[in-house]
């Protein structure tokens, strides 16, 4: 099977469900942009399950009748308390880097972000209030990982007041 298929040459997409839709509609725009997070999620490494994850929600956003578990959203709660109960406490905000990886980090959570922004305008499926409240949480995770990324390193996070 080629990967080209000449379907969208004329501007259109297909989903899971058959219908062909404009490649500049918000639902595509919001699935390109989840998936610019997924691929860059990719460049971090080790993030493979919240990489199926996203798979998953642009299936559902695609018209694929998946469902999504709020247990995900839990889980990535759990491991947001079990970081933070090790990090020092926020007083002010910080300013964006430290190590490579933890800035790579913070460079994903503005990536989810933008997809959370672009989910938002969306009032097409069933499962939107799931879908993003992971993704909201999903943000928050990425957040902890890269401060607590920088804390493993010894790395002082710098400030701003």
């Amino acid at each position: 099977m080629s990967v080209y298929t000449r379907t969208g040459d004329k501007g259109k997409t297909g989903t899971f469900n058959g219908k062909r839709i404009s490649k500049s509609s918000t639902l595509i725009n919001t699935i390109g942009s989840l998936d610019e997070l997924n691929s860059y999620l990719g460049i971090i490494g080790g993030l493979t399950e919240i990489q199926k994850n996203i798979f998953t929600i642009n299936s559902i956003l695609s018209g694929a009748k998946l469902t999504f578990p709020k247990t995900e959203t839990l889980k990535l709660e759990e491991e947001i308390d079990a970081m933070e109960k090790k990090l020092p406490v926020l007083a002010s905000f910080i300013i964006y880097g430290g190590t490579s990886k933890a800035s790579q980090i913070y460079f994903a959570r503005s990536l989810c972000r933008r997809a959370e922004r672009s989910l938002v305008k969306l009032e097409i499926m069933d499962q939107k209030l799931i879908v993003l409240a992971y993704i909201n949480r999903l943000s928050d995770y990425l957040f902890t990982l890269a401060r607590f990324t920088n804390f493993r390193k010894k790395v002082k996070e710098g400030t701003w007041k």
